[in-house]
């Protein structure tokens, strides 16, 4: 697996999954909150599905793109390896 999620991404999905499991936890809100655990997989493995299917990158290993559609080979950019 490429990493595809790098930086600020990888915090705010982290703090935000915990968050969220946190209060479905506690009761605070309903059992949804737990869908918590899908940012903070995403946040620890530094790897989004979706990002794949897009074409985002907003870190990971040789810095190739960051952002929607501009990752390794988009736009025709070959120079990432």
């Amino acid at each position: 697996m490429i990493q595809n999620v790098g930086g600020l991404d990888r915090v705010l999905r982290i703090v935000v999954g915990l968050l969220l499991i946190g209060l479905a936890f506690t009761g605070t809100v309903g059992e949804w909150g737990y869908i918590g655990v899908v940012p903070l997989l995403t946040g620890l493995f530094r790897y989004c599905p979706a990002y794949s299917i897009f074409g985002c990158k907003t870190g990971g290993a040789g810095g190739c793109g960051t952002g929607c559609g501009t990752g390794c080979g988009a736009g025709g950019n070959t120079d990432c390896k």
